[in-house]
This record gives structure tokens, C-alpha cells and sequence, in this order.
């Protein structure tokens, strides 16, 4: 049984290590790569191995300059004030706040103090044969709380710890009103539990018959994960001596490492695209809203603000970084691990180890946990919230979260255009208030990809027709028409509607512009492929008269389309793509062919 073991593992090591060579041989690669320069091997369970250094990432200040095509870009910045015992501080002026972008003092050109409701959704009525996307018929902020439970990035074990605190934290909720919302990111995507409700008795029992599921690294032990966050860059592994049994083992402990860090590239996917379409989903929702991310850690290590994941990868990062900005989303992580003991090693291992070799691997595992701390600590500092760790209390963190989207303050300057250089501004907030805390997005990126909506367009299009999540970016409404036709296919007729101010106008030498496209897919309910029965596409780039402009602000934009439909049951999605600011609106709209 060990032997056939040892060759399976052997062949699986053997198998990836030829993919990634061949891959590194035509430019790519399983991770970042990082400027030339001397490279260092790397031995695991070796005395005298240096310590850890993260898998270089690349630097989104490296990207050069940016060329902006328009006069005047706002930057919002919402920011909650509260006394050093968490009671929001209100009634603050303008005059109060003080912005710095990269330390320099920026003019304050809008402000508003916001307090939101507690109230529900109210419904959006529709027609038969009418499907929309329409988050609210008023405008009114909410006190908005979206949790996701994290099975991709999260040990099975302490899955079941935070569905336990936030089932005690909803518990001790029910009153609260908050508007609450319950995904789920899988290994498959993103999964909506629940969508935006107040119902938090029924969030309970949803989150008890959970079962969660197998992470990525599950099976990873700590110390290979460790080895898959350094820069494993050279592909012989440092062995003393001359044990063939002991070189073999570090062979492939480093292809371990190597297996570590692919299935870890397949896990930052996963995650930055649940971020877009929560994102997504939350754009068309007014005010600041929290999102609790229930975690065991960040699928890859941030340094500093700049830094960004490398390869295609980058591009992704940054758009859903953008999107969370856009949408006024602040992330809470919550570490549901709880209180982590870096030392713990099976009695297999410990026998193994040397005194240096047991040192090296505590080394390890102590830098790895810190690495995800400090990630944890970066990324909700970027996005304008808390990280909660090293408790286990977990309620108390989800509650605290929670409590952040009630009341706040949004500030607003416009961007420096003659700053042209890419990269992460740096955000500060200062407010002339003795005693008090000050929570606010430390940045944001100026970099192609969150300038220049058309960079991500394609994949903006393609994540959008099969993401489980509708995007409420461009609001919009999709009315079933009838079948028509005596064929073996049937043309499904629809009309599509944007109510007035969905997409943006653009003004340009004197002219109106609209500028968006428009996708739909139909998808067979049986279908074994999850490929498209069959899609329509159409990009509107057009100019807008001044009679058309009048009509077009009074009544918003209608067009009819149709697909081509067999006899049988189909799940279409339609997706808009504001082409000016990268918004993105869908609606999913069942429909039966006899």
C-alpha cells in the first residue's frame, strides 16, 4: 500500500513539475514571477534553511503612466467616526475633515452625512412574464450586511466554527432589522444562500443544514503551505549529504510545495471573482455596506497596498478591487479559526525532525501565520474595514462588522489628473475630534485596468453570463413577448428595458454619446455542458440627438431582440455593460419553448 501510494504521489509531482517547466519555457507559470536576479534554493526540514520569503508579486506602481480621457473623476470616501467605545459620532461638519492623498491635502468638494434605515427591501412589483434586476424603488440608504462563508480559503473543521458563531450572532440579532444577505464561495463559485432580507431566522436554519466542503489546500499540511508562499523560483531542493532517502524526500516535498502553489493560483481566482460579484451585485444598492468574509486567510500574501497578484491575474485583481470601491463595499475578515497553535506537529513528524529541523518548521509555520494576519490586517485596511483574528469570539466580530454600515460620513474630492503615474494612492483621513476612531479605505488604484473600462470588457461579459449572482449596476427589466414561428425552432421575443440614467452619456465635441453593450444566452435546463443553447450580442456606440436626449432621459432606453429556441425548458441571461464606467447589469429569466 506505501509503495503504490509513493508512486501515485511520485507520478502527481512528476506530472505537475513537467506543466510548470513547459509552462515557465513559454513565458507563463503557475506564479508570479519577479524582476532577474540571483536565486536561492530552497530545502524543506533542513537545518539552516533561510527564512520564508513570500512568492514575489508584481507592483501595480511598476505599470508606467495613464493616459485619462476625461476632465474630472470624483473620489468618494466614506468614513465612520466613532468614540474609543464604538458609538458612532454624529453631527460633524465639512469643516471637520481633512483628506490626504499621498500626504498631500486635497480639497473637500462634496459631503453628506448619511444615517441609514433599518427598513426592508421594499418590493419591486412586476408583470407576468416580467424579470428585473431592480435592487429598490426609492433611494434610501440601508443598513446593508453581507456574509460569506469562505469553504475555498478555510479548513473543513473551522467551517463548522464560524456557521456556529454566526448562527449565536444571528441569534442575538433578530431584532436588529439589519439587511442581511448569506453567500457562499465554493471551489465551483460564488453560491447565494440568501439574498438581501432582514430575515434572520431563516438565515439560522439555512446556515445549520450547511455541510460546507473540502478547500482548496485541503490536505496541505502547514509547512508545504508555508513552502507554497516562497518563492520556490530554482527546481532542486537543498539536501546535505548523501542519503538517497532523504533526497528523494526533499524532492518531493518541493513538488508538493510546487502542487501547493498551483491549486493556490486556482484558489486567488476564485476568490477576487466571488469579490466582483458581490461587488456587482451590490452596485446598484445605495450606501456603504459591510461585508463580512468568514476566512481561515487570503489566498496569496500582500506586502504592501501595490502589490497585485502577477500574470492574468493582475488585471482581475485590480478590476475587483475597483468594483468593491465603486459599490461602497468595506471588508471585515473574520479569521474563524480562532486562536491558532503554530507549534502542532503529529507525532510522525516530530520523531523525524532534529532539534534544528523541528525549529525550522515552527520558523515557518510561525512566518505563515503571521503572513496571513498581516494580509488579512492589508486588505481590510484597502477596503475601509476591520480584520478580527486570534479570537474566539467570533460573534462579537461579526456583530462589530455589522454595526460599522449604520451611520457615516462620505467625503469627496476630484482626482488629480496631472498625476499620471499608476499605482496605489494612498488615502488618509483625519478628523478634529479629540477621543475618537476613524475608519476609512486607506487607497485605491489608478492603473489601467480601474481607468479604462475597456480593458475588461470580454471577461466582464463572460463572468457575468454564467456568474450565479445578478449585477444591479444598470438597472433593467426583460418582458417575455411570445413565440413565434412553425419550425423545428421558435423565436422567443423579449423586450429589453433601461429605466432613464442607467448608462451613462457622454458628451464629446458638442455631441451625446451612449456607449453599452447588450448580451443574452440561453442555456438548457438539461443540458450536461453548461454551454449556451444559443446567445445574441449587440454593442450600442452611438450619438444621441437633442430630441432623442429629451425621450431618452423622460423614458430610459427600450429594444426588442430574440433567440432561436428549441422545444424544451431554458434559463436565459441577459447582461448590459455600461462601457463608460465598466458597470455591469444582468437578469437571469426562465422561459419554456413547446
Amino acid at each position: 500500500m506505501f509503495a503504490s501510494n509513493f508512486s501515485l504521489r511520485l507520478a502527481t509531482v512528476l506530472f505537475v513539475l513537467s506543466g510548470l517547466l513547459l509552462a515557465q519555457s513559454r513565458g507563463g507559470g503557475g506564479h508570479s514571477t519577479a524582476p532577474s536576479g540571483p536565486t536561492t534554493s530552497v530545502a524543506y526540514g533542513v537545518p539552516n534553511n533561510p527564512l520564508p520569503s513570500a512568492v514575489p508579486v508584481l507592483s501595480a506602481n511598476d505599470e508606467g503612466k495613464i493616459e485619462f480621457r476625461t476632465q474630472s473623476i470624483l473620489v468618494q470616501v466614506p468614513v465612520v467616526v466613532t468614540s474609543k467605545s464604538g458609538d458612532h459620532i454624529r453631527g460633524l461638519k465639512k469643516e471637520n475633515f481633512h483628506l490626504f492623498e499621498n500626504g498631500k491635502e486635497q480639497k473637500v468638494s462634496t459631503f453628506e452625512e448619511i444615517v441609514s434605515t433599518n427598513a426592508k427591501f421594499p418590493a419591486v412589483a412586476t408583470k407576468p412574464g416580467e424579470f428585473s434586476n431592480l435592487a429598490l424603488s426609492d433611494e434610501q440608504p440601508r443598513t446593508v450586511t453581507v456574509i460569506a462563508l469562505d469553504t475555498v480559503n478555510t479548513p473543513f473543521l473551522d467551517q463548522y466554527t464560524g456557521r456556529r458563531e454566526l448562527v449565536k450572532y444571528l441569534a442575538s440579532s433578530l431584532d436588529s432589522g439589519n439587511v442581511l444577505a448569506l453567500m457562499i464561495i465554493t471551489s465551483h463559485g460564488l453560491k447565494i444562500v440568501q439574498g438581501l432580507s432582514g430575515d434572520s431566522t431563516h438565515l439560522m436554519q439555512l446556515l445549520k443544514k450547511d455541510g460546507g466542503e473540502l478547500p482548496a489546500l485541503q490536505g496541505v499540511d502547514m509547512d508545504t503551505q508555508a513552502a507554497a508562499t516562497q518563492d520556490i523560483s530554482v527546481f532542486s531542493p537543498v539536501v546535505s549529504g548523501s542519503d538517497p532517502d532523504a533526497a528523494m524526500n526533499a524532492f518531493l516535498q518541493h513538488g508538493d510545495a510546487l502542487i501547493a502553489q498551483f491549486q493556490q493560483q486556482n484558489a486567488i481566482e476564485t476568490t477576487l471573482n466571488a469579490f466582483l460579484g458581490i461587488a456587482w451585485s451590490l452596485s446598484g444598492v445605495p450606501g456603504r455596506k459591510s461585508l463580512i468574509w468568514a476566512t481561515g486567510g487570503f489566498p496569496f500574501s500582500i506586502s504592501t497596498p501595490s502589490a497585485v497578484p502577477g500574470g492574468y491575474l493582475s488585471t482581475l485583481y485590480e478590476r475587483t478591487m475597483e468594483a468593491l470601491t465603486a459599490a461602497q463595499i468595506s471588508v471585515y475578515p473574520v479569521d474563524v479559526r480562532g486562536l491558532v497553535n503554530i507549534s502542532s506537529v503529529d507525532a510522525r513528524q516530530s520523531r523525524a525532525l532534529s532539534g534544528s529541523g523541528r525549529s525550522q518548521q515552527i520558523t515557518s509555520r510561525s512566518w505563515l501565520q503571521q503572513n496571513t494576519l498581516d494580509t488579512l490586517n492589508e486588505f481590510a485596511d484597502m477596503t475601509g474595514g476591520k480584520a478580527f483574528y486570534n479570537t474566539n469570539d467570533l460573534a462579537s466580530s461579526f456583530k462589530r462588522a455589522a454595526d460599522d454600515a449604520s451611520s457615516y460620513y462620505l467625503a469627496g474630492y476630484y482626482l488629480d489628473i496631472h498625476n499620471n503615474h499608476a499605482g496605489w494612492r494612498q488615502l488618509k483621513v483625519k478628523v478634529d475630534k479629540p477621543d475618537i476612531e476613524v475608519r476609512a479605505r486607506k487607497g485605491f488604484f489608478v492603473t489601467n485596468a480601474t481607468i479604462h473600462a475597456e480593458l475588461t470588457r470580454n471577461s466582464d461579459l463572460s463572468y457575468a453570463l454564467t456568474s450565479p449572482i445578478e449585477g444591479t449596476g444598470v438597472p433593467l427589466t426583460v418582458k417575455w413577448l411570445g413565440n413565434s414561428g412553425d419550425g423545428a425552432k421558435k423565436s422567443a421575443q423579449f423586450f429589453i428595458h433601461l429605466p432613464a440614467n442607467s448608462v451613462s452619456i457622454e458628451a464629446s465635441e458638442g455631441q451625446s454619446h451612449v456607449n453599452f453593450d447588450y448580451v443574452a444566452a440561453a442555456f438548457a435546463n438539461d443540458s450536461k455542458t453548461g454551454q449556451p443553447y444559443t446567445s445574441a450580442a449587440k454593442t450600442f456606440a452611438v450619438a444621441v440627438s437633442e430630441g432623442q436626449m429629451a425621450k431618452l432621459r423622460a423614458d430610459g432606453i427600450g429594444f426588442n431582440n430574440s433567440l432561436e429556441l428549441g422545444p424544451g425548458k431554458y434559463t436565459v441571461r441577459v447582461v448590459i455593460r455600461d462601457n463608460v464606467n465598466g458597470k455591469v447589469g444582468s437578469v437571469t429569466a426562465p422561459i419554456t419553448v413547446n
